[in-house]
């Protein structure tokens, strides 16, 4: 629980290291060089971090999102000091080498915002982020900091609109399926990249982006609404008006990110993921947060939310609606009065408006004329949209949205692949079967390096009318965006000899999603004697950050991080 709720004392912050006394002159200089005033270098120092880039519409809208940020903190008497920070946005390094570099950047996204912090002493933090790795990464920074923070998404894309109705990103990386197969046009595939995307903001369903963005809210990271309105809104400027005002009320208060971010709040964030049938990759996300807090919270206690969970929210891509449309239709409030009323979120945990979420939740009604999301008394599915598996070929476990699916079980036999690209190009030539379950390994954390994300691959698929005939098994991961059956998070992943390296053609796989079971039918005599024939894959990065990241990574089931963790450290930053 929060420490007293009383005014800071400037003296005890981390920027007086750099302010306050004679010896800090030197410092005071580089303040004034910027035009900054006696009273502004004596107030507390924010931290506004983004992700602003250009490489995707993604982050584009974040730099001004971040100005009115700023002003939020002034107002509160604040002293706001913007940087920014990296970003590998998914959608453009998808289906290449690029997405190698995806869960990497959240590394690198939280271990920069740690050493900008800490270099210059800043006592409160206010993060915005647009893409994929982003948000956790930004999250992991607060909580391994523990200063005061808060967290504002960057808001989702409008949809794109062909033919009478509306598209996203998932579409198009279909549609090279469905023009792979011959059933699309080049002049229809052009028309359609031209329309699919029309506006700054993330991918708008309810892909990892709109996933952790709910989850921000769920875990009580953010503010009440704020991971819904669309990036190109100008609404958006009063959330980043009030989360700049709402990081100094918690300064005040001194309520830090461990305080809101509990095993319950957690379980919170689960819930939410699960009732919106969202991205398999937060089952990554929430463990490596809970990492930085300093306890468990592996892919087994996420699966186990997920399994008591009722899937309520029909967001796409495996239901009707995105982002946008959840929105409108009351937004995460909405969503998360329905699953408390239901019994399903924890309603003492503080947040950083500084009340409980059931006292946020006060007042939030269920909108009878909205078709988005349901009450849990009539669930699009009893269970949750995303399912964790475990058996003899995932010993730590694996992961599989099921949201939007007719069938949970299939059986099949194996057919293997070494990486994405050959399995890319014997989807591309039509050199597969219906009834086989493709495997593809060593593109794990270590394996890959990097835990590449397999939507080209499985969208591709889907396009040629194979989604529902096929299943695909892997040690890497799946986009939000990808549906059909299939299986990511296998663990142990192929690069250290998990059962998945063991596999060879024909092998008989049964996976079935209602009992949580994904199994090889062999022997432990059998796995025993390939395993004496096996050797670990090289890699083709011997050097640079790729092979930094493959010696330090763990795995999935603990959430592919990259440090000891909170229950490792001596001391915690926000206290120095």
């Amino acid at each position: 629980m929060p420490r007293a709720s009383k005014p800071y004392d400037r003296t005890k912050l981390p920027s007086r290291h750099v302010t306050i006394g004679p010896a800090r002159a030197p410092h005071r200089s580089y303040y004034y060089a910027m035009g900054m005033s006696a009273a502004d270098i004596a107030l507390p120092f924010v931290g506004v971090v983004t992700t602003w880039n250009e490489a995707a519409p993604c982050n584009i809208a974040l730099s001004r999102q971040a100005q009115v940020v700023k002003k939020g903190v002034a107002a509160a008497a604040g002293t706001p000091r913007e940087f920014t920070t990296i970003t590998v946005t998914d959608g453009i390094a998808m289906g290449h080498q690029g997405m190698k570099s995806s869960l990497v950047s959240r590394e690198v996204i939280a271990d920069s915002v740690e050493l900008t912090v800490r270099g210059h002493c800043y006592d409160a933090l206010v993060g915005l982020a647009g893409c994929d790795k982003s948000l956790p990464g930004l999250m992991m920074a607060m909580v391994r900091l523990n200063i005061p923070s808060v967290f504002l998404y960057g808001g989702s894309i409008l949809p794109g609109r062909y033919q009478g109705r509306d598209i996203t990103v998932q579409d198009m990386f279909e549609a090279v399926g469905r023009h792979q197969g011959g059933t699309l046009s080049d002049r229809e595939l052009h028309a359609m990249e031209e329309v699919a995307c029309p506006s700054a903001g993330s991918c708008g369903g309810q892909f990892t982006a709109n996933t952790m963005a709910c989850v921000s809210e769920a875990m009580g990271l953010a503010l009440p609404y704020s991971a819904g309105a669309p990036a190109p809104y100008e609404y958006r400027d009063r959330y980043a008006m009030a989360s700049g005002k709402a990081v100094m009320k918690l300064l005040k208060a001194d309520i830090r990110p461990r305080d809101i971010v509990t095993l319950e709040a957690l379980e919170n964030a689960a819930t939410v993921v699960a009732a919106t049938g969202g991205s398999t990759n937060a089952a990554l996300h929430l463990p490596a947060i809970a990492h930085e807090c300093g306890f468990k919270f592996d892919l087994f206690d996420v699966a186990k939310v997920f399994r008591r969970t009722p899937y309520i929210a029909d967001l796409k891509p495996g239901g009707r609606f995105i982002a946008k449309d959840m929105f409108e239709a009351g937004g995460v409030p909405a969503l998360l009065k329905a699953l408390y009323d239901g019994g399903f979120i924890h309603g003492d945990c503080i947040t950083v408006t500084g009340k409980t979420m059931a006292e946020n939740l006060k007042g939030v009604t269920l909108r009878k004329d909205q078709e988005v999301i349901r009450t849990v008394a009539k669930p699009l599915s009893p269970t949750g949209g995303v399912v964790g598996l475990k058996g003899n070929l995932a010993p730590e476990g694996a992961i599989v949205k099921v949201a939007g699916m007719t069938t949970q079980r299939f059986k099949g036999p194996a057919r293997c692949f070494d990486n994405e690209e050959a399995a890319f190009a014997a989807v591309q030539k039509r050199a597969y079967k219906a009834g086989e379950i493709l495997v593809i390994r060593y593109e794990g954390p270590k394996g890959g390096p990097g835990m590449r994300e397999m939507l080209a691959t499985t969208a591709a698929i889907y396009g040629q009318g194979m989604g529902e005939k096929v299943a695909l098994i892997t040690d890497g991961r799946f986009s939000g965006a990808t549906r059909g059956f299939c299986i990511g998070h296998v663990g142990p992943e192929a690069q250290v000899g998990g059962p998945i390296a063991l596999l060879r053609d024909g092998d008989v796989i049964t996976i079935d999603a209602v009992s949580g079971r994904l199994d090889v039918d062999l022997s432990a005599a059998e796995f025993a004697r390939r395993r004496k024939a096996w050797k670990p894959r090289p890699t083709d990065f011997a050097s640079g950050s790729l092979w930094k990241y493959a010696q330090t990574v763990g795995d999935a089931m603990h959430g592919a991080v990259t440090h000891p963790g909170a229950r490792a450290e001596t001391h915690v930053y926000a206290d120095i």
